[in-house]
C-alpha cells in the first residue's frame, strides 16, 4: 500500500508508525486478517496476510486504510497491489525479500536493525 504523497516520510514518524502496527494487529486479533508480516517503508507498507474467505479483500484494506487515515492523517493512494502466494511459491522467499527492503534502500544496516515491522513472532500472544 502507498502514501498519496511519494517520497516523503509519511509513514515512519512517531506516532504514525506506532497507530498503524497497532491497528494492523487490532484486525489480526479480530480475525479481518491473518498477519504474517507487516513492514512499513517512509511511503508504503508491504503486509503478507491471510484473508477470510467470507471477507472481501478490497473491504478489508479500504476499511484499514479509512481507520488509520482517520487516526494518523496518512493520505493513501486509491488501489493497492495484491499478490497471491501461490502453490512452489515459497512464503519465506517473499518474507526474506520484504524484510531486506530497508537496507536495499539505505535504511537500515541490516534487516533486524529496521524497527518498523511485526512479524509472527511480535504477533504471539498480541
Amino acid at each position: 500500500m502507498c502514501c498519496g504523497h511519494r517520497s516523503h516520510n509519511e509513514l515512519c514518524r512517531a506516532g504514525v508508525s506506532e497507530s498503524l502496527m497497532a491497528d494492523a494487529l487490532f484486525y489480526h486479533r479480530r480475525g479481518h486478517w491473518h498477519l504474517h508480516l507487516f513492514l512499513l517503508m517512509p511511503d508504503h507498507l508491504h503486509m503478507i496476510a491471510a484473508f477470510p474467505r467470507e471477507l472481501h479483500l478490497s473491504e478489508v484494506v479500504r476499511n484499514w486504510k479509512r481507520l488509520t487515515t482517520r487516526r494518523t492523517g496518512v493520505c493513501w493512494q486509491k488501489n493497492y497491489f495484491d499478490h497471491r502466494i501461490r502453490p512452489g511459491e515459497s512464503l519465506q522467499i517473499k518474507t526474506n525479500y520484504i524484510r531486506q527492503n530497508p537496507v536495499r534502500a539505505g535504511l537500515a544496516a541490516r534487516e533486524d536493525e529496521w524497527p518498523y515491522f511485526l512479524d509472527p513472532l511480535t504477533l504471539e500472544g498480541r
